[in-house]
């Protein structure tokens, strides 16, 4: 009787703030409750009450860390130290059946939203994106995320690092800009807007305006630290403000993400490390993790897969490369580890440091196997169909995770990384896609410091967990739009019970066709497509699906579905028609086709571009698609004779591309298909003084997509220099930008160093580009 008395009090007293917050988000202006006379004198102020949170809301820290696979940490069992880590981990709790997408784009969409992948319009990445509700990547506005809910709560927000869920078309200067982080519901954003970026010439933005790194390489600069730096500052800065107002970070490394790219000191420190092999490493993580406790002491290693070599059938010369490419994967993961320790020291610096809950996940899915059968140090290349021998690739060994590589490990790597279970990231019908560590610390609730929680958990169950941590309820209605329900529940209740109840007993996967059930400790599954076959679509016939008893065989292990006929039949069933509740239809395993289906573009239809000066850091997706097709480039110059030099147009960078530049008077045009073939064209005549035109004619030889071109140079009309390209670029020429007047980021070429801004006026640069 007491309790009920007690809640309807609170229903009483409730603010009209409080009220409104069940209803809708932003709040509406409050009423004037004071008194408007003829002067201030017979006048009453009455200040607006503005949204605050809750008192005793905790500060709120997601960390999600990209491609890490399960058996990859220290602190899960791995090999690669993760002090700390597992310092967070020893003062908090770790969860060893949480789970993500197989992907990272829509494991971000699900982890912000709180809703399932397919719900939030993110059922696979953006460049992959097609024109079904599902799959387009835009972000509907009936799923709302956790930041914009708990700003206009009066909590502020702070996004750092990787956005992968921004449309592939909409992450130019053009905007729209409702979909960046910052129309998300972030006051502030510090990252890049893409899959991956050049980790020593990353394309950051601040909020939405392109800015360019303080120091170069060769300063020591790397994106992790200056992202780390960026996010240390704000929250002190919050904190030194307003030290009891609760924040919301959330913070979003590209490590590990490929390009692998660490310094050679961090890639030492496992010189020799994993001589033994993927099979042995394998073996090695497994024994570790029982005996840790990470996973049942009677939990078998699943079964090796067979389309992966043995690492004992690889030539010695294989082996090397392998391995220093691991190493370096491995330098990459504790550098992480490091940059994040020096966030979680400024964090534990805090005044409110015991009141604010750490959430880390260490990877958004598996470890990646998209290096491919042999791994790459051009991994640009690779994702455009084109291989590399392993001579070729050993000759730059002693530069492997410098800036002039572009590495990810081989396939070998990848399984061995999911440690104990099968496959690996895309393949979200099983464990080794989905599957990824947690670990949670909030001192002033968690006191079961080293805890082991063994609940199933989904990404969707995050932000209903910060809502009840948070005392925030989400709203029926945020900007006017009716939210659709949360897929999610909280896990709140695992914090202080080790043994609470299961909160999910039922959840779909699917991406790429991979498919699988959780339902009751049972998983059906099937595997559908090969993350290293892009160019293979399998088709929806004879699919087989396979069974699994996770009540008693913790690392899907042991396929029973011979055994258990109906039991899969049951679970296929569910499938159906929690992928129809979800919207996952329909399925769609084209692999790279999808990438060449038309999306909306802020080009349209055109084939003449103009651009001036200080057009800069434009996504490859809104520069003019120069790929395939004949096109001409030409540039107005105004020119001295002490100002002639710089960029006057690139692409791309070291990995692949084109820039047109005026180096001691000479026009020069060089281009770089992917480091294996560079074709440089260098003007006969320097470029006089006054206004000058320079030209390139680029002639497609045509016949289908990467073939050959012949490019012509001209200055005022007059030929100055031509040459044979053999191959072209044929998908994208990489993660770098377009840009006219300076080559910024990774540069094209070595000739010069970026982002050699042109000295002199570029009046304008005409491009005109062939019907395809």
């Amino acid at each position: 009787m007491k309790r009920i008395l007690f809640i309807l009090f609170a229903l009483i007293v409730i603010s009209p703030l409080q009220s409104q917050e069940r209803n809708k988000l932003p709040h509406d202006d409050p009423e004037f409750h004071g008194e408007i006379g003829r002067t201030y004198k017979d006048s009453k102020m009455d200040w607006p009450e503005l949204p605050t949170p809750p008192k005793g809301a905790p500060n709120v820290v997601i960390i999600l860390l990209d491609d890490v696979g399960f058996g990859m940490s220290s602190t899960f069992g791995g090999s690669i130290p993760t002090p700390n880590l597992d310092k967070l981990a020893d003062n908090g709790l770790r969860y060893n059946r949480f789970h993500t997408t197989a992907i990272c784009g829509p494991s971000r969409a699900a982890l912000i939203t709180g809703r399932n992948h397919h719900n939030c319009g993110s059922g696979f990445l953006a460049e992959w994106a097609t024109g079904y509700p599902s799959y387009t990547t835009m972000i509907p506005k009936s799923t709302a995320t956790v930041a914009k809910v708990l700003k206009y709560n009066g909590v502020n927000t702070s996004w750092f690092g990787k956005n992968h869920n921004t449309p592939d078309w909409e992450t130019s200067a053009a905007g729209p800009f409702d979909r960046w982080p910052t129309g998300l519901g972030f006051d502030y954003f510090y990252g890049f807007n893409a899959g991956e970026t050049h980790q020593y010439y990353p394309v950051i933005f601040e909020n939405t305006v392109a800015v360019e790194p303080d120091t170069t390489p060769e300063e020591g600069y790397h994106f992790m630290t200056d992202m780390t730096d960026k996010a240390i500052s704000w929250i002190q800065l919050q904190k030194s403000i307003s030290p009891d107002k609760p924040v919301f970070m959330y913070f979003a490394p590209g490590a590990t993400h490929a390009p692998h790219h660490v310094t050679k000191e961090w890639r030492d420190k496992f010189k020799g490390k994993f001589d033994h092999g993927w099979d042995k490493e394998r073996e090695i993580v497994y024994e570790r993790q029982k005996k840790m406790g990470i996973i049942p002491k009677d939990a078998l290693l699943s079964p090796r897969n067979d389309s992966v070599p043995t690492w004992a059938s690889r030539t010695a010369e294989e082996k090397k490369f392998y391995s220093l490419l691991f190493e370096n994967f491995a330098g990459y993961l504790a550098f992480t580890d490091h940059e994040v320790g020096r966030l979680i020291d400024a964090i534990n610096e805090l005044p409110d440091a015991d009141n604010t809950l750490i959430i880390y996940i260490v990877g958004d899915n598996g470890a990646s196997a998209e290096g491919g059968l042999e791994g790459t140090i051009n991994e640009v290349k690779g994702l455009n169909g084109i291989p590399s021998s392993i001579s070729e690739n050993l000759k730059k060994a002693d530069e492997i995770g410098g800036p002039t590589t572009e590495p990810h490990f081989p396939v070998g790597w990848a399984f061995a990384g999911n440690t104990p279970f099968p496959w690996v990231k895309q393949v979200a019908s099983h464990f080794g896609g989905t599957r990824n560590p947690m670990v949670v610390s909030w001192p002033k609730v968690i006191k079961d410091k080293g805890g082991m929680r063994s609940q199933f958990l989904h990404l969707i169950d995050v932000v209903p967990t910060i809502m009840e941590a948070t005392g925030i309820s989400f709203p029926d209605y945020v900007e006017g739009v009716k939210q659709r329900p949360m897929d999610g529940k909280s896990f709140y209740s695992t914090f202080t019970n080790p043994k609470a109840p299961e909160i999910r007993t039922t959840q779909y996967f699917e991406v790429f066709a991979n498919r699988a059930l959780y339902h009751d400790g049972w998983v059906a599954a099937h595997q559908h497509t090969f993350p290293w076959r892009q160019d293979l679509a399998p088709g929806f016939e004879n699919e087989v699906w396979e069974l699994y008893d996770v009540k008693e065989d913790f690392s899907e292990a042991v396929n029973v579905a011979d055994k258990y006929p109906d039991k899969l039949k049951e679970l296929q069933a569910i499938w159906e028609e929690e992928a129809e509740k979800y919207h996952v239809f329909p399925l769609d395993d084209r692999g790279a086709a999808r990438l060449a289906v038309p999306k909306p573009s802020p080009l349209g239809d055109r084939t003449k571009f103009t651009y001036y000066e200080g057009a800069t850091r434009i996504p490859e997706t809104a520069a003019p698609n120069t790929k395939n097709t004949s096109w001409t480039l030409e540039a107005m110059l105004e020119t001295t004779a002490k100002e002639k030099d710089g960029v006057i147009n690139a692409i791309g960078g070291l990995g692949a591309g084109y820039t047109l530049y005026v180096k001691d008077g000479y026009p020069t045009f060089i281009y770089n298909f992917f480091e294996a073939e560079v074709t440089t064209i260098k003007s006969k005549k320097k470029l006089p003084d006054g206004l000058a035109s320079v030209k390139v004619d680029f002639k497609y030889d045509g016949g289908g997509a990467g073939k050959g071109a012949n490019v012509t140079l001209y200055i005022n009309n007059e030929k100055v220099g031509e040459a044979k390209l053999e191959h072209t670029v044929p998908g994208r020429f990489g993660i770098d930008t377009f840009g006219i007047g300076e080559d910024t980021g990774s540069p094209v070429t070595e000739n010069y160093h970026p982002p050699f801004a042109y000295e002199g006026k570029i009046v304008e640069v005409n491009i005109d580009i062939a019907p395809k």
